[in-house]
């Protein structure tokens, strides 16, 4: 060390800083030695380099006591003009690449930047873990609101469970099959594999009645049938998608019905001459007249349907025991000439085996599926029983077992052969020698010979006589009458059940545009404009007039509506809510399973393309009501699945370690009310749609817990209002910088933390009380310490509007609104603020220019981050290496589409005579990082000291807040200082003039160069603790940023945000 008037050469100086640790600075410059204090006056080579040695005993680096060391090899580095370009020497870096360099890197050296706790804390040390980097460069970052009105028991017309269960489900599931249909499927099958397809029948309808048993039982069933229990267990995606699909199926399911009264009606007519025009218009003219009648009982009411049902029950069930009694009674030889040789062995064994002509078993199994498809006819009126949740499973379940038995009689009295002439004649005479075998042998073998059935197709048997019952009967009129009271009553019913299923639906205004249909009629609220409508479409499906086309329809239908029944079942017990409770003890949610991929699989083997379209319908309608989120609750299964897998990511989440890569901006924004301070939510917003987390924060005082929560619920909702994807966090606080405080330790939820702390910039810190601005750079100051990073707005016509939104709400939801040609008008507004922002004033008072002005400041306000920004620039002064913060949030502006058109220009720090070279260093680290910019500037002239005419303005700022000790008596001033600490002292003026000096300068060229910009995003500069006084922080900050366009200050917290490694 040379002496020379005062001034030292420093070659190398080595401080031992704790054993065994060894920290080396090495100054390479000329220095002063002014009051046993080094100052940097020259350069002899280069400027001062800041490096962190290794050890020769190979230890690893500890200091601090924090456990904290480095890599051999890795060091710190001050970037050559960092003290050109700033004209101090500072721990601040600027951008350099290697800070983004991983560990071992064979392109360059890593070099660890400081850290914030270094920055904040004097220069205290404070080395991140770099010893298991591996291949990351770490960045360890810290009531149902279902709209049902109640109902009077007194007042509605109420049913038990055998009337409005057992009594709706048996004549509902024996319709038109039952009559003339059943004995058709039996030839085709045989009655071997009849009887499969009947207990196959039986198996998804028990399935299906099962899961539904558990669905009612697991709390109130109001009106709305099987969409209601599917809407209530998966939610409105799923049940508005098959409650729209299950009503149009109960439509069609009139026309299907009332076709195979029309086709009985039809044959007696033919067997009377008295057919009015063929075969297909008479079925139309017929079941056109036959739906208007059954429209005219539905819309008497309820009372006269159910009236209407225990009548046509009676009849119905007279006629099947007709069937069973004819089966018994000795055969006419007109009815042996038909096919009908009572119970005989030969013919028995013959139709056991299949004979499928132009069917297979699944064309024949969806043919015959609607006669078991009754099963939630019962359900479906669940709004007009007494007690649904006993009545529906019982009745349910027993009308399966009582249909189901009746029709495995029907096909274990296999009394008629597959082919017959009808011909009295064709007898086989005594003595003819006539070999029996064949398809014919059963007939042959009883005398008759009806082998020309082989040639020319013949009109009677199982196959050919779709009235086989009817002959069969020990009285064929009551099988009329039977085949009537069966098809109309399962008309009626899906006439009643379609209507009530749609109104149901419509009530929850799932699809707005269908809410004409909600309304209802009369004491029972009968859905007349239901009625109508149903009407329509079955007389649509009535002109196809063919009940085989028909029938597969209907079947593909319901079949769905009974997966996803059974799916919901499931899906509420997989879910493992605790609301899924279901008091039915035979359910179990596997068989629930094995039921929805049964209905599933039958639809697909039945006709494939037509399941196709029907899932496709079913997603598309899914996908609306996605799209557009009804505003219901219902605590459906989907949400408790959405919860669960939510806690289960979050959790997942927790074992995986943090990388580069996966950093994303995760904002706590200090908002308020989220809409006092809508630029701010909306700047938040836009950094983290789709890509982090953002939580909008409020400290309240002096409320009440119930308070608290109302808030909170009033304020989420407001958020999804207005299609902010944040939350809403409140906490009860004395202070501002305590609830701050609380919410940077506490918010969030393991990885699903935040990491930047987002907040306004306190435009009055110069008029309020010292306590509000310590509490408000408090906060800053505890944001450095938490390792978060922190974002402040400032915006020259302030953000908080929280006073005019008081106004409003002291008026009565009704606001003076001014429109285009400049005229105000008087407008409606709901609880919540629109997006149409208004001074409230009195109708009669007059508007004054001044109230005008305000209102287009706060319209300003409200929209500057909801519109589209025009083309312009987002200019970004990227000053100091802050682990690349600085740069990735103005990055993400550009990518949404407000901000498309803004182009990026980066501005950074450089030495004269260097400028080229920054800017090419600069251009390739943005290749390396993948951010296109339109411009890099290079400034190197910082170090300037700045005008005198802004330098007076910020002596005019902190003149209030001045100590001006200097003037005193040590005695005084010593005294001054105890007495007003928190005042600006000359010597603090005296250590910080530099970085004073660069604050100002720095407003100076940004209203030189980023005047006209967008947006300007500036690293903010940090004080240090204890070093630097409230008000003179504050001021640094107001001066800096002071008349500018919005203006977002930066701070990462020193770790890693960006990487150029793949």
């Amino acid at each position: 060390m040379g002496q020379q008037n005062n001034t030292y050469t420093l070659h190398r100086i080595i401080l031992v800083i704790n054993s065994p640790r060894f920290q080396v600075l090495i100054f390479q410059g000329v220095y002063d030695l002014v009051n046993g204090h080094l100052r940097h006056t020259g350069s002899c080579d280069e400027p001062p380099n800041y490096e962190e040695t290794s050890f020769s005993d190979g230890t690893v680096a500890k200091g601090n006591g924090t456990g904290n060391g480095y890599d051999i090899g890795e060091h710190r580095a001050i970037r050559h003009s960092v003290v050109s370009a700033f004209g101090h020497d500072t721990l601040d870096r600027v951008p350099n690449i290697d800070f983004y360099r991983n560990a071992g890197s064979v392109s360059g050296n890593r070099a660890v930047r400081p850290s914030l706790h270094e920055l904040h804390h004097n220069g205290e040390i404070s080395v991140p873990n770099m010893a298991e980097d591996g291949d990351s460069s770490h960045w360890a970052l810290p009531g149902d609101l279902e709209s049902v009105l109640p109902q009077d028991n007194n007042v509605f017309v109420r049913f038990g469970w055998i009337k409005g269960v057992l009594v709706r489900c048996m004549l509902n599931i024996w319709g038109v099959m039952l009559f003339i249909r059943l004995s058709w499927v039996f030839g085709q099958a045989g009655w071997g594999l009849g009887i499969v397809v009947i207990v196959l029948s039986c198996v998804v309808t028990t399935t299906t009645g099962l899961s539904m048993s558990a669905i009612c039982t697991n709390g109130v069933v109001r009106g709305g049938g099987a969409y209601y229990l599917i809407s209530r267990s998966l939610g409105p995606e799923f049940g508005g998608s098959i409650g729209l699909i299950f009503a149009f199926a109960n439509a069609v399911a009139v026309a299907m019905y009332v076709v195979g009264f029309a086709e009985t009606v039809f044959d007696l007519l033919k067997e009377n001459n008295a057919i009015i025009l063929d075969q297909t218009n008479d079925i139309r003219i017929i079941g056109c007249i036959t739906v208007v009648l059954l429209l005219g009982i539905s819309v008497a009411g309820m009372e006269w349907e159910a009236k209407a049902q225990i009548v046509l029950l009676i009849i119905l069930l007279v006629a099947i025991v007709n069937v069973f009694v004819g089966t018994v009674i000795p055969a006419t030889p007109e009815k042996r000439s038909k096919g009908f040789f009572n119970y005989d062995a030969k013919v028995f064994m013959e139709n056991f085996t299949p004979d499928f002509r132009e069917e297979n078993f699944f064309s024949v199994f969806a043919i015959f599926f609607p006669a078991a498809t009754g099963i939630l006819a019962g359900a479906n009126i669940s709004g007009d029983l007494k007690d649904p949740q006993a009545a529906i499973p019982k009745g349910t379940l027993l009308a399966i077992f009582i249909t189901g038995i009746t029709y495995l009689g029907v096909a274990l009295s296999a009394t008629v052969v597959r082919d017959a002439t009808g011909n009295i004649n064709n007898t086989i005479a005594a003595g003819m020698n006539i070999v029996c075998n064949g398809s014919y042998a059963a007939a042959c073998e009883n005398g008759w010979d009806f082998s020309s059935c082989a040639v020319t197709k013949c009109s009677f048997g199982s196959m050919n006589n779709f009235q086989v019952m009817t002959m069969v009967s020990g009285f064929g009129p009551l099988i009329t009458a039977g085949t009537f009271s069966a098809t109309l009553s399962s008309a009626l019913a899906s006439l009643v059940s379609a209507p009530k299923v749609f109104q149901a639906l419509c009530q929850d205004n799932i699809y707005t545009a269908l809410k004409f249909f909600a309304k209802g009629h009369g004491k029972n609220n009968e859905p007349i404009r239901g009625y109508v409508l149903t009407f329509i479409i079955a007389v649509a499906f009535i002109l196809i007039a063919n009940l085989n086309v028909i029938a597969p329809i209907i079947s593909n239908f319901f079949l769905a509506s009974y997966a996803l029944i059974n799916f919901s079942c499931f899906h509420a017990s997989y879910a493992k809510s605790p609301g899924w409770r279901p008091a039915y003890k035979y359910y179990n949610m596997w068989l629930s399973l094995f039921g929805a991929v049964l209905c599933c699989a039958v639809m697909f083997v039945i006709n494939w393309w037509a399941a196709l379209i029907t899932y496709a319908i079913e997603i598309f309608l899914y996908v609306y009501v996605t799209v557009k989120k009804p505003n219901v609750n219902w605590g459906s299964s989907t949400q408790a699945v959405t919860f669960v897998s939510a806690v289960n990511n979050a959790l997942t989440l927790t074992g995986v370690e943090d990388h580069v890569k996966n950093f994303r901006p995760q904002c706590l924004v200090l908002t308020g009310a989220p809409k006092n301070r809508p630029a701010l939510l909306d700047l938040a917003h836009c950094f983290t749609k789709n890509y982090g987390l953002c939580l909008t924060c409020e400290g309240q005082k002096t409320r009440t817990v119930t308070d608290l929560n109302a808030g909170m619920e009033k304020n989420q909702m407001w958020l999804n209002k207005k299609k902010r994807k944040a939350f809403y966090s409140a906490v009860v606080c004395d202070n501002f910088r305590q609830g701050a405080e609380s919410l940077l330790q506490v918010s969030g939820l393991g990885r699903l933390r935040p990491n930047i702390l987002m907040m306004g910039f306190k435009k009055n810190w110069r008029t309020v009380d010292y306590a509000d601005v310590q509490s408000y750079t408090g906060v800053l100051h505890d944001a450095f310490d938490f390792e978060y990073g922190t974002v402040l707005l400032r915006m020259t016509q302030g953000l908080d509007v929280a006073h005019i939104i008081k106004a409003q709400g002291k008026t009565t939801h009704k606001s003076v609104l001014r429109g285009p040609d400049g005229t105000w008008s008087l407008s409606k507004e709901n609880n919540f603020l629109t997006s149409s922002w208004c001074v409230v004033l009195s109708v009669m008072a007059p508007q004054s220019r001044q109230a005008v002005t305000v209102n287009d400041r706060l319209m300003s306000i409200n929209t500057q981050f909801q519109r589209k920004q025009g083309q312009g620039t987002i200019d970004v002064w990227w000053l100091f290496d802050d682990g690349g913060l600085t740069l990735l949030l103005p990055y993400i502006l550009t990518t949404r589409k407000k901000f498309k058109d803004c182009k990026m220009r980066i501005f950074i720090a450089g030495q004269p005579g260097r400028t080229e070279q920054d800017k090419e260093e600069m251009k390739s680290l943005l290749v390396k990082f993948r951010i296109k910019c339109a411009e890099i500037h290079v400034i190197d002239d910082f170090n300037q000291k700045p005008s005198s005419y802004n330098w007076k303005v910020f002596e005019d700022m902190i003149e209030p807040f001045r100590l001006h000790e200097g003037s005193k008596s040590t005695t005084n001033a010593e005294a001054l200082r105890k007495e007003n600490t928190w005042k600006i002292s000359d010597a603090e003026l005296d250590t910080f003039e530099e970085k004073t000096n660069l604050q100002v300068r720095l407003n100076e060229l940004l209203q030189e160069n980023s005047r006209a910009a967008n947006l300007i995003v500036v690293s903010m500069p940090i004080a240090r603790l204890g070093s630097v006084s409230d008000y003179l922080y504050m001021a640094w900050l107001d001066i800096l940023t002071k008349n500018l366009p919005p203006t977002i200050l930066i701070r990462g917290n020193h770790k890693s945000v960006l990487t150029f490694y793949s």
